[in-house]
C-alpha cells in the first residue's frame, strides 16, 4: 500500500467509501471537488461523471453543486472520485424494482445514436430503433431532447446492460384502448375510418385505435379487380359493420352496404329507350346478361340479339365483349333490366334468289298489278 493510501486509510477515507462534495472549480476534463474533513481534495475525470458521453465536465455539474461520490483511489495526496459509479449503484435498486412491476418511466432522450435512441437512468438506457415507435421513422434526429415514456425490457446489472421500450407503452396503451372501443362496437353501427393498409385480399380500416377489415367484395357493388384501383392508405371511408369477434378481436367491415344501391335511380340513369354502352358479363342459352352501370346487368333476349336467327348467343358475341344496347324495359322492383341490340343495328334488305325485290312503280302497287291480272283471269 502507498503512503498515500496510508495517509487516506489513517485520516478515515478509503478506496470504495462514499463521501458528500462541494464543486469548486470545473475544466474542460475533470472537477475538483471539496471534501468536508478531508486532509485534501479530490477531482472526478469527465468519464465518471456520467454514465452519458459529454464533451465538456460543464455538461454534467456546475460549481457550488454538492455531489454524492465514491472514492475510487487515492494519489498525490489527491482523491480520484466517481460520481458516475454512485448514480449506477443508486439506480440498479431502483430500476430492478420497477422492471419487476413494469412500471411506466418517464424521461428525457439524452442522445440520438447509431441504432437508436440513449436515456439517462443513473446508469444508461438504450432504446433500440425498433422499440421507439409501432410503425417505421425514417429519422430519430428530432427525438434529442424528446420526453416519453418508457418501460424496461431488458436489464443485466452485471454487463451494465439496460434496454427500454417506448413501443411497448404505446402497445400497452392501445391494447387498453382496444378493449374499451370494441365493446362499443354492434353490428350494424356505420362509423368512420381511415384505411391504414392495402392487402391483396380487402382493406384494413381503423377505426381509431382498433383496426376491422373491408373484404375485397365488400369495397364496391361493382366487381373490383385490385383494391389499390379503388382504395389508398390514408382515406377517409365510412364503414358498416358487419359483425365484431370481441374474443379474437376481429371485426368485419364493409363500404358497400354504406353506399346507394347500384339499382337506386335506375329509372333516370336507365330510361326506356336510352341507349348505353354495356359489356357482355354473362352467356345463357336464352340471351346475354349485359352489364350497362358497376352492378346492374340487363338481359339482352337471344331474339334481340341479331336481325339474323341465331341457335345460340356466342355465334354472335362473347363474354367480356362492349356493346351498344338499346332500353326496352325497366322494372326496379324487380331489379331487372330488358335491353336489345338488333334494335340499333340496321336490318338488310330483304333479297329473292340473290336478287332485290324491285321498289314499287309510283302511283301503284303490286297489289294493283295482281288485281288486275285475276279480273283477266275471271274473264
Amino acid at each position: 500500500m502507498t503512503e498515500e493510501m496510508n495517509v487516506g486509510a489513517m485520516d478515515g477515507y478509503n478506496e470504495g467509501d462514499r463521501v458528500t462534495g462541494k464543486v469548486t472549480k470545473i475544466e474542460d476534463k475533470s472537477v475538483t471537488v471539496e471534501i468536508s474533513g478531508a486532509p485534501f481534495d479530490g477531482v472526478i475525470p469527465i468519464s465518471e461523471l456520467s454514465s452519458l458521453h459529454i464533451e465538456t465536465a460543464s455538461d454534467a455539474v456546475k460549481e457550488g453543486d454538492e455531489l454524492e461520490l465514491s472514492i475510487i483511489k487515492v494519489e498525490d495526496n489527491t482523491f480520484v472520485l466517481s460520481k458516475r459509479k454512485v448514480d449506477a449503484e443508486d439506480a440498479w435498486d431502483t430500476l430492478e424494482e420497477q422492471f419487476n412491476n413494469a412500471v411506466t418511466i418517464t424521461t428525457e432522450v439524452k442522445d440520438v445514436v447509431k441504432g437508436g435512441l440513449v436515456v439517462d437512468l443513473g446508469v444508461r438506457g438504450f432504446i433500440p430503433a425498433s422499440l421507439v415507435e409501432d410503425h417505421f421513422v425514417e429519422s430519430f434526429e428530432d427525438y434529442k431532447g424528446r420526453t416519453m415514456d418508457f418501460k424496461i425490457v431488458e436489464m443485466d446489472k452485471e454487463k451494465n446492460r439496460l434496454i427500454l421500450s417506448h413501443r411497448a407503452v404505446i402497445q400497452e396503451e392501445k391494447s387498453s384502448k382496444k378493449e374499451e372501443i370494441l365493446a362499443d362496437l354492434h353490428e350494424g353501427d356505420v362509423l368512420e375510418g381511415t384505411v391504414q393498409r392495402i392487402a391483396s385480399f380487402g382493406a384494413f380500416v381503423d377505426l381509431g385505435g382498433v383496426d376491422g377489415l373491408v373484404h375485397i367484395s365488400q369495397i364496391a357493388h361493382g366487381h373490383v379487380e385490385k383494391v389499390s384501383d379503388v382504395l389508398k392508405e390514408g382515406d377517409k371511408v365510412e364503414v358498416k359493420i358487419l359483425a365484431v369477434d370481441r374474443d379474437s378481436e376481429r371485426i368485419s367491415l364493409s363500404i358497400k352496404d354504406t353506399l346507394a344501391g347500384p339499382w337506386e335511380g335506375i329509372e333516370e340513369k336507365a330510361p326506356k329507350g336510352a341507349v348505353l354502352q354495356g359489356t357482355v358479363k354473362r352467356l345463357v342459352s336464352y340471351g346475354a346478361f349485359v352489364e350497362v352501370f358497376p352492378g346492374v346487368e340487363g338481359l339482352v333476349h337471344i331474339s334481340r340479339i341479331s336481325h339474323d336467327h341465331i341457335g345460340t348467343p356466342n355465334e354472335v358475341l362473347s363474354e367480356g365483349q362492349n356493346v351498344e344496347v338499346k332500353v326496352l324495359d325497366v322494372n326496379p322492383n324487380d331489379k331487372r333490366l330488358s335491353l336489345s341490340i338488333k334494335d340499333l343495328t340496321d336490318k338488310e334488305e330483304d333479297t329473292y334468289d340473290g336478287y332485290e325485290m324491285p321498289e314499287e312503280p309510283s302511283g301503284f302497287s303490286i297489289s294493283d298489278v295482281i288485281g288486275d291480272q285475276l279480273k283477266k283471269f275471271s274473264n
